[in-house]
């Protein structure tokens, strides 16, 4: 009587599958060449040839290798993906397709996104409107798609996108200004709203206890300088601002002038990271013979010496002082240090070859493009090599 319970069981199992079987996302055929999707799978399975739990749908994989997807890229990146029943890989590609997307560039985007295909069609539609609300064409949006798939598919929640558009654009970010966040730091249009106006009475705040007259303004100027900010906590944030004035004994005035300039760079590292590189560019400086006040005007002038690494500063440095430039040159012209450690020392050999006087001619050379050192080095009676 168990027995025969149990085949009921059974039985009745398989009937509410198979009602099943036709619901859910059906997608658009690309190609007859694509295999027909399998939405269901049998449930009867013998003891012996039980497969493991969660397969990969082969199907799904046939699909995407006829659509040219690096299987192995996508099973690293999001290998749930491969495994679900209900997917829309045909009915996305066609849709990109039909924005000027190539093949390539869909097989490419899946590979490293492979979440994309699982949003429908009138998701896609609703989110490609808004997104043409900051972009000006089609081909904007599928040439960020191409370098940086997550930005557009990586939240499914369209509404949201939406009121943090509007948000944004209330604080007086210009369409340039959501345009490079969009492309750079995507991940700040699927914060919550409540947690980008949380950063924002952050900044607002912050303003106001330096004495700062204009918040609106403060704020803007804060994200256009770093757009990371707004995917980083308020603590993280309020604490390198506390790092700041402490470590270099600022003023009000001075700190509020900091970080609504060049110094907003900083204040999304994190607080270890910012601690460890001032203490370390202290230590160096000192060690170099520069006082305290040295370091003071270095950070205030090049506040992003503290985004650079501490071993890779170090090398910057002594690799411009072996090459017989002074302290007090850096000092005054240090964006020098914004360039590769290689990027110096080619420069420094091509000027030596030259018997190039830096004592006389100042640095000035070495903080160049690349286009303009190559040209210099022509006027001076050198074939360009950097």
């Amino acid at each position: 009587m168990a027995a025969v319970q149990g085949v009921r069981a059974l039985l009745r199992l398989h009937r509410s599958v198979a009602s099943h079987c036709g619901v859910g996302l059906v997608p658009v055929r690309l190609a007859s060449a694509v295999f027909p999707r399998r939405l269901c799978s049998d449930t009867q399975q013998s003891n012996e040839t039980k497969p493991p739990v969660n397969p990969e749908n082969e199907s799904l994989l046939e699909n995407l290798n006829l659509m040219g997807v690096n299987i192995r890229m996508a099973r690293q990146r999001q290998p749930g993906v491969l495994r679900k029943v209900f997917t829309n890989e045909q009915g996305v590609a066609e849709f990109l397709q039909g924005k000027g997307a190539s093949r390539k560039v869909i097989a490419s985007l899946i590979s490293r996104y492979p979440r994309a295909i699982t949003r429908s069609i009138e998701h896609l539609e609703q989110r490609w409107t808004l997104w043409r609300n900051i972009f000006k064409t089609d081909d904007e949006i599928v040439s960020i798609l191409d370098r940086s798939p997550e930005s557009f598919f990586r939240s499914s929640d369209n509404e949201n996108l939406e009121n943090n558009i509007h948000f944004l654009i209330s604080l007086g970010l210009s369409t340039k200004d959501l345009h490079r966040l969009l492309t750079t730091a995507p991940r700040t249009f699927s914060n919550s709203l409540n947690l980008n106006k949380q950063m924002v009475k952050l900044l607002e705040d912050v303003c106001a206890e330096l004495g700062g007259q204009n918040p609106d303004q403060f704020v803007k100027s804060v994200i256009s300088r770093n757009l990371y900010i707004l995917i980083r906590s308020t603590k993280r944030v309020k604490t390198n601002i506390d790092i700041l004035r402490a470590s270099l004994r600022l003023k009000d005035s001075e700190l509020l002038a900091l970080i609504e300039g060049q110094g907003a760079r900083t204040l999304d590292l994190s607080n270890e990271y910012h601690k460890e590189n001032f203490t370390n560019l202290q230590q160096k400086l000192l060690s170099l013979g520069c006082k305290t006040a040295d370091v003071k005007k270095l950070i205030i002038n090049y506040p992003v010496v503290l985004c650079i690494e501490s071993d890779t500063l170090n090398l910057k440095l002594d690799c411009l002082l072996k090459g017989g430039i002074t302290v007090k040159q850096i000092l005054d012209k240090p964006k020098v240090l914004d360039f590769s450690t290689q990027n110096i020392t080619t420069r420094l050999e091509e000027l030596h070859r030259l018997n190039y006087d830096f004592q006389k001619n100042g640095i000035h050379i070495l903080d160049t493009s690349r286009k303009r050192f190559s040209a210099k080095l022509q006027k001076l009676g050198a074939a360009p090599q950097g």
